[in-house]
């Protein structure tokens, strides 16, 4: 289903066409996922033409026409990425790498928008959830001792390879997916320690294991406290 199916799916199971939506907001949404599905270029001017509005009503809704598409953008990629905790991190981390990529084949168009418009210093606002979620997947992973490096820098890493690998992808004639399980399993590898490696505690892996049990349950540990272990824990974890 593509993203402007969804939104006439979410917000009304009646919608044939954008004039019949009532909501100028959703007829915003739809006019420019339809648009952008299709690879036209998005202008404020066209639009409102297509969506029967003004422009002063899509200031009002979303601030800009980046605004807008940035909202587009954000529904379609939380809609593919959003992953379920199955209490395993390691299969919650691949299943979520795979539908990134998965995302970013079935709507390249989209997928540049999100990746390609890199600006210095600024991370995207669009992603920024994904990227939450998946310092979450490893903090999850770090309290059962899995973590070879700070959940943080573990989330950096693994979103740097599966952008890159998502791109690779997109740009080949018959994308290989072979390509995709194998540098995934390196990433991961690289900041896990997986099942398949059975590696040792280390005192790294362990501080990294105690800092996530105490960010999770930080007890009676006054502030001064709290941040005297944080630094003890991070160096040991380095």
């Amino acid at each position: 289903m593509d993203f402007s199916s969804r939104y006439r799916t979410q917000c009304s199971a009646t919608w044939a066409t954008i004039a019949s939506v009532t909501n100028a907001r959703d007829r915003l949404l739809l006019a420019a996922a339809e648009m952008l599905e299709s690879g036209a270029t998005v202008s404020t001017r066209a639009v409102c033409e297509r969506a029967g509005v003004q422009a002063p009503t899509l200031y009002h809704h979303f601030g800009s026409k980046q605004g807008l598409i940035d909202a587009v953008a954000n529904h379609g990629f939380t809609q593919y990425t959003a992953v379920e905790n199955s209490g395993d991190p390691l299969d919650d981390l691949r299943t979520g790498w795979d539908r990134h990529v998965q995302f970013g084949l079935a709507h390249p168009s989209f997928y540049g928008l999100l990746y390609g418009r890199a600006e210095p210093g600024r991370a995207c606002a669009v992603t920024a959830p994904a990227h939450a979620a998946l310092r979450e997947r490893f903090t999850a992973a770090a309290t059962l001792g899995m973590l070879k490096v700070p959940a943080d820098d573990a989330a950096e890493q693994v979103f740097a390879a599966n952008v890159g690998i998502t791109l690779t992808l997109i740009s080949q004639t018959e994308p290989d997916f072979g390509l995709s399980g194998r540098v995934r399993e390196a990433a991961l590898a690289g900041v896990l320690h997986t099942p398949s490696t059975d590696a040792p505690a280390t005192r790294a892996s362990a501080a990294l294991t105690l800092r996530a049990l105490v960010d999770d349950d930080p007890g009676d540990l006054t502030p001064g406290e709290r941040g005297l272990l944080d630094e003890l824990l991070e160096r040991l974890a380095r």
